[in-house]
């Protein structure tokens, strides 16, 4: 009788080890997963806020090549010609 109260005990020691062990992997998955989350939400800022930089930069150079075509139209229309000829150059000279 002595050795089963024994081993139930032994039973009980183990499993509430047991439970402490999974509350203290609960505690740090929950940690892991917080910080992850934190991380993750800067990150996605930090992406939006880059993409809507390069968004106004685009803008910004597109604005920048209109002026010049309505100021400098046949300049613009010779620089397209010469742009033109080099593509079909290069491009026929790898076939």
């Amino acid at each position: 009788m002595a050795r089963n109260a024994r081993e139930h005990e032994t039973t009980d020691q183990f499993v509430g080890k047991a439970h402490e062990a999974v509350d203290r992997a609960g505690e740090t998955f929950g940690r892991a997963e917080e910080y992850a989350r934190e991380h993750a939400s800067q990150a996605e800022e930090r992406a939006r806020e880059a993409a809507a930089k390069g968004r106004q930069q685009a803008d910004e150079a597109v604005d920048r090549a209109n002026s010049y075509v309505r100021e400098n139209p046949l300049m613009s229309i010779g620089i397209a010609f010469i742009v033109g000829v080099l593509f079909s150059w290069l491009t026929a000279r790898r076939r």
